[in-house]
């Protein structure tokens, strides 16, 4: 049986003494996509963080690709994009500067190539020398889709990727997630749309206070169990 793209055994994350995760146990086949849903302060950004390298995990083992998080961060950072509630995008920069900026990073080939292919992606090809900030929110998530996708990663993390979004542009993150431009990434994703964030999902879990309290995959999906989880589990009074 092949490896899991993610593998997550025991993880736990502390806060001072507030637990935002509590013994997650996960695996994520490689190119699927798993949704995880939840109220605010469940601890889906938390885990998102942790995935994404971000924040350390206080106990626990994460293995992505075959890569343990804590002792080969900079390995697993190249595998990941990352798209977050913040843009990670600079204001005074144009469309074009930011990705190439982005690009250089990562050492993509072809750089020229691939920044004209992504902006033309997120429909963004006629702003490409405009400066960010003149950007609307829905045009800074575009570009932020860009950034996250430019290095053709094996995962991609994303927290809340449609917010803001216009249905054309929904309808090229889909695309693109899909694997339309290479070989379908793993991709995993947080989302308050039951019903339009599922769409895409192989797997659905439920975050309640830091534990997976429901698990789900596409082929037994029941929303009803899913509605009746954020009517019993309501917003937490911390993030």
């Amino acid at each position: 049986m092949d490896e899991p793209m993610i593998r997550i055994r025991e993880l736990v994350k502390m806060f001072g003494p507030r637990r935002a995760l509590r013994s997650i146990n996960l695996d994520v086949g490689a190119g699927q996509c798993l949704v995880i849903v939840g109220p605010n302060g469940a601890g889906k950004t938390t885990l998102l963080r942790v995935l994404a390298t971000l924040t350390r995990p206080t106990s626990g083992q994460v293995i992505i690709d075959g890569l343990d998080i804590t002792h080969e961060a900079d390995a697993v950072r190249r595998r990941i994009g990352f798209l977050s509630h913040q843009s990670l995008l600079y204001g005074d920069l144009s469309a074009e500067e930011n990705l190439t900026f982005y690009g250089r990073m990562y050492g993509i080939a072809d750089l020229n190539e691939r920044v004209t292919t992504m902006l033309e992606n997120v429909g963004l090809g006629s702003r490409r020398y405009e400066r960010v900030r003149t950007f609307s929110r829905g045009m800074r998530q575009r570009l932020s889709i860009a950034r996250a996708l430019l290095h053709q990663p094996r995962l991609v993390l994303m927290d809340e990727p449609y917010t803001g979004l216009d249905q054309q542009a929904t309808d090229a993150l889909d695309r693109l997630l899909s694997g339309g431009e290479t070989q379908r990434p793993t991709v995993i994703m947080t989302t308050h749309d039951l019903d339009g964030g599922l769409d895409m999902a192989q797997e659905a879990i439920f975050l309640s206070d830091g534990v997976m309290a429901h698990r789900m995959t596409r082929d037994a999906w029941d929303m009803e169990a899913f509605r009746r989880l954020y009517r019993e589990n309501p917003t937490q009074s911390q993030p």
